[in-house]
C-alpha cells in the first residue's frame, strides 16, 4: 500500500497534469474537473494502485469539498434568490424532487435500484461550483441569463443539501427540520458576532486591514476559521459537512456584500490551486471502473434521468417564464443538469449509512462526471447557436 507521501505526490502530479492536458491536447473541449476525476481513477486503488486516500489525504479532501461549497455559497445574492426569478427556481427544484422521488420509488419496486432517496436527491442537483468558471469565462455573470443559471444552480445545491439532512439522516423529518433551524440560528448568531467585530472604527477591523497584504494574510485565515467552525458545528448537529461549508460561504457574502476582489483572488488561489483539485482527484480514486463497465445500462439510465428530471423541468420552467427563447432555455436546462459534487456527497453519505452499495455509488459518480463533460458543452452550443448578444443585452432580472 502506498505511503501518504507517495499518494500526495501522485495527487499533486495529477493536479498539474489536468489543466495542461485540457489546454494543450484537448483545447479546452473537456472540462478540467472531468480530467481530474479520470486521473484519480487511474492512480487510485481500483486501477494502478499508486495512491490511496489515507487519513491525511482525506482531511485535505474534506477541506477541498468545503472550499468548493463555500465559494458556491459566496456567489449567492439573497435579494436575487428572494426575487421572482429565485422563487421560480425554488418551485422548479421542488417539482424536480417530487418527480425524482416518484420515478426512483417506482424503479425501487423492480429491485433495479438501491438507496432510492439518495438517487432521487442526486437527480435534482446542479454543480454550481463547476459552472461558475464557465459563466465567468463567458462573460455571463451579471446578465439575466447568468442570473437565471445561478438561481437554478443555487437551489440545485442548497435544496439537495437540505434534503440530505432531512431525508437521509437517522432522525425523523420533524426532528431533522428542528435541528436545521437550530443550525441556522447558530449561523445567524455567528454572522452578527462577526459583523459586530468588523464594524467601522473597531480595533479588530483595523488589525485585519493592516494584515491583509502581509505574511499574516489574516483575511484568508479568518475565512478558513469560519469554514471550519461551521463545518464542525454541522457535524455537532449531525448534519453533513457540506451544509456547514455552504452556510460559511453565505455568511461570508453577508459580511462582504459588495465583494472583495483581493480576498476573492486569494481564496480562489487556495481553493482552485490546491484544495478543490484534491477533492476531485480523490473522488475519482473512489470510482471502481470495473463496476461502471459492468453496469453500462445503469450508467446511461442515470444520465438520461438527470437530463429528463432536472434538465427537462428547468427547460419547461424557463420557457414558460417568457424571458428566453427555446435555444436559450435549452442552454439554461443543460447548465442546470450539470451535476457532480452533490452526487459525490450524497452517494458518500448513502454508502456510509449502508443504504447504497459501492458499485451503485461508482455508477452514479461516473454519471455525474458525464454530465460535467456533456451538459456544459451542449449548453454553450445552444447559447452560441442562438443569439448570445440578446442574452447580454436583456433587461435586469426579475426581483
Amino acid at each position: 500500500m502506498p505511503e501518504a507521501g507517495e499518494s500526495l505526490f501522485w495527487i499533486a502530479l495529477c493536479a498539474v497534469l489536468a489543466p495542461l492536458l485540457a489546454g494543450l491536447l484537448l483545447r479546452g473541449k473537456v472540462p478540467e474537473v472531468v480530467l481530474l476525476l479520470v486521473l484519480g481513477v487511474l492512480i487510485g486503488p481500483n486501477a494502478l494502485e499508486l495512491a490511496v486516500a489515507g487519513e491525511g489525504v482525506n482531511t485535505l479532501r474534506e477541506l477541498g469539498l468545503g472550499m468548493l461549497f463555500l465559494l458556491a455559497g459566496y456567489e449567492l445574492e439573497p435579494a436575487e434568490l428572494a426575487g421572482r426569478g429565485g422563487r421560480r427556481a425554488l418551485v422548479t427544484w421542488l417539482a424536480c424532487l417530487l418527480i425524482a422521488l416518484g420515478l426512483v420509488l417506482a424503479l425501487g419496486t423492480t429491485d433495479h435500484v438501491d438507496g432510492e432517496i439518495a438517487v432521487a436527491i442526486a437527480l435534482t442537483s446542479t454543480a454550481l461550483g463547476t459552472l461558475l468558471p464557465i459563466l465567468k469565462d463567458g462573460g455571463l455573470i451579471g446578465t439575466p441569463f447568468g442570473r437565471t443559471v445561478l438561481n437554478h444552480g443555487a437551489y440545485g445545491e442548497l435544496g439537495p443539501i437540505v434534503a440530505m439532512a432531512v431525508l437521509l439522516g437517522a432522525r425523523g423529518p420533524l426532528e431533522s427540520i428542528l435541528v436545521l433551524l437550530g443550525f441556522g440560528v447558530l449561523a445567524v448568531v455567528l454572522h452578527r458576532f462577526s459583523a459586530g467585530l468588523g464594524r467601522e472604527g473597531s480595533g479588530v477591523l483595523a488589525v485585519v486591514r493592516r494584515g491583509a497584504e502581509t505574511s499574516g494574510q489574516i483575511q484568508v485565515r479568518l475565512v478558513v476559521l469560519l469554514l471550519v467552525t461551521l463545518t464542525v458545528a454541522a457535524a455537532a448537529f449531525e448534519l453533513d459537512a457540506v451544509l456547514g461549508a455552504f452556510a460559511a460561504g453565505f455568511v461570508l457574502r453577508q459580511l462582504v456584500p459588495e465583494g472583495h476582489e483581493s480576498l476573492e483572488h486569494k481564496l480562489e488561489g487556495l481553493a482552485f490551486g490546491l484544495l478543490i483539485p484534491i477533492f476531485f482527484i480523490t473522488s475519482g480514486m473512489a470510482i471502481d471502473p470495473r463496476a461502471v463497465v459492468e453496469e453500462p445500462v445503469s450508467l446511461v439510465a442515470f444520465v438520461t434521468f438527470i437530463l429528463i428530471v432536472r434538465g427537462g423541468v428547468v427547460f419547461v420552467s424557463t420557457v414558460t417564464s417568457g424571458e428566453f427563447d427555446r435555444r436559450q432555455s435549452a442552454a439554461v436546462a443543460m447548465f442546470a443538469a450539470t451535476g457532480l459534487p452533490i452526487i459525490v456527497a450524497v452517494t458518500s453519505v448513502a454508502v456510509t449509512a449502508g443504504e447504497m452499495t459501492p458499485t451503485n455509488a461508482s455508477v452514479l459518480v461516473a454519471g455525474g462526471a458525464l454530465t460535467v463533460l456533456i451538459c456544459p458543452l451542449l449548453g454553450q452550443r445552444f447559447l452560441t447557436g442562438g443569439h448570445p448578444d440578446r442574452v447580454s443585452r436583456s433587461g435586469p432580472a426579475d426581483s
